[in-house]
């Protein structure tokens, strides 16, 4: 595996556990202010998570990456 995609696999499992904890926020017993930032913190890490996986594909795909 290349050091480029072992990176973004890093970057991709801490940036889950980031998702996962907004989202034992939004879980929690209701907090607006609390609830609002962490709903807006989880879409946004959501995408980054998006992102980080087009560029795992990317990798993979690219001859001689792996």
């Amino acid at each position: 595996m290349s050091e480029r995609l072992e990176t973004l696999q890093k970057a991709r499992e801490r940036m889950v556990e980031d998702r996962d904890a907004f989202a034992k926020t939004l879980a929690a017993p209701f907090d607006r202010d609390k609830a609002e930032r962490a709903r807006l913190k989880f879409i946004e890490t959501q995408a980054l998570i998006d992102a980080i996986d087009r560029a795992i594909a990317g990798e993979r795909t690219v001859p001689g990456a792996a």
